[in-house]
């Protein structure tokens, strides 16, 4: 029943992809609309987070003196966590925000939360390039001792990374449209969540008697991973690793199901 209906709704998009197009490309227009810098605001974004957490951090003396991978494992972090971030802040309003829309249209409304996640992924795919090359060039100048053996990892942390944001979107953008409150919860659940990431830190911060519980945290696994194939090193707990990725896929499949099953009453709320 379950693989039937994820196989409908695939159908469904499909038959629409061309209006899910039009949707991502009028996402991203009305991002940087009237923006001196348009794009890159996505990219300076994360570079003020970066510039701050570095400053503080350093006066806080909380990483190990003369660790040359701190700054490349905080960079991938920031980014990392950026495109969740965006993707959650931006689904609150991805159907409330087209309510007209969804009132009178009969194309799956599954496209509004799903064209504002590849909108989303349209700029963190840029901004990956460009923390490739970064890293390709700290390598190559001996800054940092950078290896590449874990490239292969990355469409399959990207893929993984991905389901999980549309999984959090389809659910945060159906509630909002219940709960009201919703957004205010996001808040601070954002800020909790950013914290019990290894983020602005690394894995071996965390006690190990704590590890296990942190890989529950499907960010850890997927943050965990990037870092690994941009800046090389062994995947520490590579069961664990493997349980983050299939919570995070169960997230993006709970949404589905979540979704569709409140879609129809949405107009009754607005």
């Amino acid at each position: 029943m379950i693989i039937r209906g994820m196989l409908k709704l695939l159908s469904e998009i499909d038959s629409h992809r061309e209006l899910l197009g039009i949707m991502i490309s009028r996402t991203l227009k009305i991002r940087y609309k009237r923006s001196a810098l348009g794009f890159f605001w996505t990219l300076l974004n994360p570079l003020f987070f970066i510039i701050i957490y570095a400053v503080f951090l350093k006066i806080l003396k909380f990483y190990r003196a003369g660790d040359t991978l701190f700054l490349p494992m905080l960079v991938t972090g920031v980014i990392t966590w950026q495109f969740t971030a965006m993707c959650v802040n931006d689904s609150l309003g991805s159907i409330l925000g087209n309510a007209h829309l969804v009132a009178k249209t009969t194309f799956p409304r599954v496209i509004f939360p799903l064209s504002m996640t590849v909108a989303n992924l349209v700029n963190f795919f840029l901004s990956m390039l460009i923390l490739l090359a970064y890293v390709l060039a700290i390598g190559l100048l001996g800054v940092a001792p950078i290896r590449f053996g874990y490239m292969g990892l990355l469409p399959v942390t990207l893929l993984t990374h991905v389901a999980l944001c549309l999984g959090l979107a389809l659910i945060l953008s159906a509630l909002n449209v219940f709960f009201r409150d919703t957004e205010h919860i996001v808040g601070v659940g954002m800020l909790a969540w950013f914290f019990l990431t290894p983020v602005i830190y690394d894995l071996s911060y965390i006690p190990e008697q704590y590890q296990k519980l942190a890989f529950l945290n499907p960010m850890t696994g997927i943050v965990t991973t990037y870092r690994a194939a941009c800046l090389g090193g062994a995947i520490p707990a590579p069961r664990l690793v493997l349980m983050s990725f299939a919570i995070a896929w169960m997230v993006c499949l709970l949404g589905v199901l979540f979704f569709r099953r409140l879609e129809d009453r949405f107009v009754d709320e607005f």
